[in-house]
């Protein structure tokens, strides 16, 4: 049986995205176009660290990069963290992936006459 997706709200921007319960909350906001401040991916950096007001997650990794007292705080990795459920997350950080054009790469080889 698969899991229902989450809705993850960012503040301040107001933006919702989906998040599937196995995909970490960086990547499920990568794949809704929105970009996280993020480094490492793997829970050391700390540089996708933020705030979440509202909601439960479960970290892939067993030792992510927060102290007991910033946990407990709310301060969450998004980059290593699933949602549990319906999250609010403060990161004022995000922004609009932008969309680049694929390269126009001029044609090269043989020429036919």
């Amino acid at each position: 049986m698969t899991q229902a997706a989450h809705t993850v709200t960012l503040r301040p921007s107001g933006w919702r995205f989906e998040s599937r319960p196995q995909a970490t909350v960086l990547l499920e906001a990568q794949r809704a176009g929105i970009r996280l401040p993020s480094s490492c991916r793997n829970g050391v950096c700390r540089s996708c660290m933020c705030r979440m007001l509202q909601g439960r997650v479960a970290y892939v990794v067993q030792w992510p990069g927060l102290s007991s007292d910033e946990k407990d705080e709310g301060w969450i990795l998004p980059c290593v963290a699933q949602a549990r459920g319906d999250l609010l997350i403060d990161t004022p950080g995000a922004e609009v992936l932008q969309v680049r054009e694929p390269a126009a790469f001029p044609l090269t080889g043989a020429s036919r006459d």
